[in-house]
Formats: C-alpha cells, sequence, structure tokens
C-alpha cells in the first residue's frame, strides 16, 4: 500500500523535475545534512572533520580537493545533475548577501548530527539547529533582497533535503566513552532523536520549508569502520536494527507532520534496503568489494583517507570510499535508485489534502 510522504515524495521530485526541463525558473534547493552530503563548510571551520586535501576529490572535476568525503561527487551533486542545475554552494563560503543564496545552498557539515552533543570532539562543526539558525539568515538576507512577499514565495517553492542522524550513532551513541551511549536505552535515545528531529522540523516548517525530502539512514553496522569491531569483519546485527528502529520512528514522524502541519509536503526516502542491496550485491551493480575502504584507512585514528594512505588501483571497484563514506560510483548508483524507487512506488497514487495544523509536542530533553 502506497502511504502519504511516498506520494508526496513522489510529487516533489516529479514537479521539481518538471520545472527543470521546462526550462521554466530556477529550481531551488537547500540542503542540510553532514559528511555524505558536505561540499566544503568545514573548510571554513576549526574542525578536525575536514577532506580538504589528498586523497579526498581525486576524481572530482579538476582532481582536487573540495571538502566532500568522497573521492568525487555526492549523492546530493548527483541529484542536482539530474535536475538540471549547479550544486549549491557551501553556507560559509558566501558572504551574507551574495546573489548565490536565490539559487540555493548546502549547510551539510562533517560531523554534525540532530543532537547538539554528537561530534563534539571533533571542535566545531555546524549541527542541525546550527544549519537551520543559518537557513534562517539566508532567509533573512532574501527578505531583503526581493521583499517579504516574495521571499516567503520563495522559500516555500524551494526543496529541502536533509539527511541527518548517522553522527548521532556512530559518533555518539555507539561511542562507549560518551555520556549518550551509558545514559539512555537506545529506546529512550531513538525517542531523544524523533522527539528532537520533529521540533526541527516543525522550525524548518515556520520559516517556510515546505517541500522537504528526509533520507533515512543506511545499514550503519555494514560500514567499515563499524565491520572492524567484529572479529569475523561482518555487519554488525545489533547496529542495524537501531537504525531501522530509528527509519521507523522518523518514517512515522514525517506521516505525523503531514497531516498536522499546514499545507507540509514532507517525505522520507527510505535509503536503507538501498544501500543494504548495494552492500550485499556488489556484482550486480559492478562492483567487487564491500566488505572494505578504496582507501586502506587506520580506523584507530578516525577512518578518513589521509595523504599518506595507500589507495586501491581501481576505485569503481569499491562501494566505499574510506570508513564511512561510498564512492563516486556507489553514490551515483544510489543516486539513481533513490529517484526510480520514489518514481516507481508512487506514479499512479494521488495526493489527499492536508488537515488543519496541530501543535507539535516538545521534547522533555534538550540537548
Amino acid at each position: 500500500m502506497v502511504n502519504l510522504a511516498q506520494v508526496i515524495g513522489f510529487l516533489i521530485i516529479t514537479t521539481v523535475a518538471f520545472v527543470a526541463s521546462a526550462g521554466g525558473e530556477q529550481v531551488v534547493t537547500y540542503v542540510f545534512g553532514d559528511s555524505l552530503t558536505e561540499v566544503g563548510n568545514n573548510n571554513y571551520l576549526q574542525s578536525l572533520a575536514k577532506s580538504n586535501y589528498p586523497f579526498y576529490g581525486i576524481d572530482y572535476e579538476g582532481g582536487k580537493a573540495t571538502g566532500r568525503f568522497t573521492n568525487g561527487r555526492t549523492i546530493g551533486d548527483i541529484i542536482s545533475e539530474k535536475l538540471g542545475i549547479e550544486s549549491p554552494p557551501p553556507y560559509l563560503s558566501l558572504v551574507p548577501n551574495d546573489d548565490a543564496i536565490l539559487k540555493g545552498v548546502n549547510y551539510a557539515s562533517g560531523g554534525a548530527g540532530i543532537l547538539n552533543d554528537t561530534g563534539l570532539y571533533f571542535i566545531q562543526r555546524m549541527t542541525f539547529d546550527d544549519q537551520i539558525n543559518s537557513f534562517e539568515k539566508t532567509k533573512e538576507a532574501i527578505k531583503a533582497k526581493i521583499g517579504q512577499a516574495a521571499a516567503e514565495k520563495h522559500v516555500n517553492e524551494a526543496v529541502y533535503f536533509i539527511g541527518m542522524g548517522s553522527n548521532d550513532y556512530v559518533n555518539n551513541f555507539l561511542q562507549p566513552f560518551l555520556a549518550a551511549g551509558q545514559q539512555y536505552t537506545h529506546d529512550e535515545f531513538v525517542e531523544l532523536l524523533a522527539s528532537t528531529l520533529g521540533e526541527q522540523f516543525t522550525r524548518l516548517h515556520q520559516l517556510g520549508a515546505r517541500k522537504i525530502v528526509f533520507h533515512g539512514l543506511g545499514p550503519l553496522g555494514c560500514i567499515p569502520s563499524q565491520r572492524v569491531k567484529s572479529t569475523r569483519g561482518i555487519c554488525l546485527k545489533q547496529v542495524n536494527l537501531w537504525v531501522q528502529q530509528f527509519n521507523s520512528k522518523v518514517k512515522k514522524l514525517v506521516d505525523n507532520l503531514n497531516k498536522h502541519l499546514p499545507y507540509a509536503q514532507m517525505t522520507f526516502a527510505d535509503t536503507y534496503p538501498l544501500v543494504l542491496d548495494l552492500i550485499e550485491n556488489p556484482k550486480a551493480y559492478g562492483f567487487k568489494i564491500s566488505n572494505t575502504s578504496c582507501c586502506n584507512v587506520d580506523t584507530s585514528v578516525g577512518g578518513l583517507c589521509l595523504p599518506n594512505s595507500k589507495l586501491c588501483t581501481n576505485r569503481t571497484e569499491y562501494v566505499f570510499w574510506d570508513a564511512f563514506h561510498p564512492t563516486d560510483a556507489a553514490n551515483a548508483v544510489l543516486a539513481d535508485r533513490i529517484f526510480a524507487t520514489l518514481f516507481h512506488q508512487t506514479a499512479s497514487s494521488p495526493a489527499p489534502a492536508p488537515t488543519p495544523a496541530r501543535k507539535f509536542i516538545s521534547r522533555k530533553h534538550r540537548n
């Protein structure tokens, strides 16, 4: 049975694709997230979570590191290509009144999480709350440029891509030396994540965001940084079960917000089965290796691809670039499948009308 979130997801993607192909107004996208979608914000911060050095970017245009945590393009870059638009620039690279803000901005920051405590040991990073604060400043700058009425229309019609939550597990709950894993059971932790995310979505809605696509978490138990914790190098089943519980909670949250926030068009893009299939059946997608990374990383010092690391001989044969992030080739496959899944699941289903707004219940704990 097709649900409301799937229908809305299809309507968002088809509307954006139609505008892009029709040569009409510029499609505007605002991107929020972590290192999976970052394009260089952390280059401007005193952060330990950086990728502005070789061998990152070796397969990107120009062959130079840009702050993307992969050897080439992010999924966001590839989605932008599909929409016929340029990938939005990093927020911190722009001056406050830059004309580029009218075409879209990327706020994503490596190490960022839903919770403000997540990624503290990276020193500086833009948490999801920080990114929303930055978007609020962007909106104020847009109002100064084109006036309040036009600015409201602009932010209402833009599309918001959000990918957040991986660091709340990998760099928070799953770290034995951090408080979250000791302070909360997983049931309590996932409730905290969902309630926090609900308030963050509601705030974005109050700022004018209507068309929101939230990318669920992939099977984190299968990324190289987690596999090394297994004596046999296999996926960590418990971690994957926790991730699926998080995804289920967020999907229900999105369905609830669509019913209660006026004109909300939020969708949950379930990337878990797509990524898991790519990892479990790499040869079906033209890959050879999915259980370790192309870059021979040292997980004891972070798992990033340092300049003195040794690379694999054929980067297109690997699903993972470093201990956390997919390769350019894997991102291309995932971007294709995300689009195909949204179209396939929802092409024949009409979208129901939104119901009146209802106040969202605030979280009890705030980080």
